[in-house]
């Protein structure tokens, strides 16, 4: 399996990520209607045998309950499996002690000593500053709590004030976590991808096969109804479709030349942009083996840059 190192750390990780937001979660993803912990536990499974060992959660995620399944499953294997998390910087969370305390809380969950990962989900700190958050970081770094630190959502601007707060701590800033897809292109053209690059720091990459839109599933013809979170988003309507057509269509055509599905040639197009990993959403075990799929083979340079020039208007 061929690793990718996060930022100018030494912890090297999967070119892919597992995805873990709907493990639990009743609201968005329909937790225990539309699948189940044993569907959960087959997915986390697969995902090993396929060697892909590297997942990421938060304790926001179905209330804790994708902390605690991911708990569960690594206690049931003898792989190595890395895992990242993350720090939500609420309101009410104003010291250093509320990052320790959520940190703890979280390996509680996680039933570890020690997590590879951990990311800040979001700039807006609040009653606490960025320094303040920096500093409690570095601090569980140094204690030997977590592997490297991480930050999500964050704009240009906020990914080089956290780099430059943690640096004087001499740790680097190893992963800004942002939403990215050849449907969603705006990271490129509003400076967070070239500052990445500027510092030394992956992308992360959520949302990589925009919630489900470039696996081809939905379109025109097919009567696939978007369910869950999908019903409120615009692009799942008629006028969305078709205006996507274009770029399914490129992904089929050049999927079949390999024989990929249109989102294994989706996820390849992001790891051929390089430092780049997308976290791939799973709930089941044949999502797993999809999305590993996009592993082990490359896309030539002229259809990266196919995939570069059909998706522009998404820039």
């Amino acid at each position: 399996m061929e690793k990718i190192t996060l930022g100018r750390t030494n912890i090297e990780v999967p070119l892919l990520c597992i995805g873990t937001w709907a493990w639990g979660d009743k609201f968005f993803w329909s937790y225990g209607k539309d699948y189940t912990a044993d569907e959960l536990q087959k997915a986390f499974n697969a995902a090993i045998a396929a060697g892909v060992t590297f997942f990421d959660t938060a304790e926001v995620y179905g209330n804790g309950l994708s902390e605690k399944f991911l708990g569960q499953f690594i206690q049931g294997t003898g792989a190595k499996i890395q895992i990242a998390t993350k720090y939500g910087p609420m309101p009410w969370r104003i010291s250093a002690q509320a990052v320790k305390d959520a940190l703890s809380a979280s390996l509680h969950r996680l039933q570890l000593e020690h997590i590879d990962l951990y990311q800040v989900h979001w700039p807006f700190a609040f009653f606490m500053s960025q320094s303040t958050l920096m500093n409690a970081l570095a601090d569980e770094v140094e204690r030997g709590r977590i592997g490297a630190i991480g930050v999500s959502n964050y704009s240009a601007d906020q990914m080089r004030e956290a780099h430059q707060l943690l640096s004087r701590r001499g740790i680097p800033l190893a992963v800004n976590q942002v939403r990215y897809s050849l449907l969603t292109r705006q990271v490129e053209t509003n400076g967070i991808i070239d500052t990445a690059k500027e510092l030394g720091v992956t992308i992360l990459a959520y949302s990589p096969l925009a919630q489900g839109l470039l696996t081809g599933k939905y379109n025109l013809n097919s009567g696939e109804k978007p369910m869950g979170a999908r019903k409120l988003d615009s692009r799942f309507k008629a006028d969305g479709l078709q205006k996507i057509a274009p770029v399914i269509n490129l992904l089929r055509e050049i999927g079949d030349r390999y024989h990929k599905t249109p989102a294994q040639v989706a996820l390849n197009w992001l790891i051929a942009q390089g430092n780049v990993i997308p976290i791939a959403g799973v709930k089941n075990p044949q999502q797993v083996e999809q999305n590993a799929g996009a592993l082990g083979w490359k896309l030539t340079e002229a259809e990266v840059s196919e995939l570069e020039q059909v998706s522009r208007p998404w820039r």
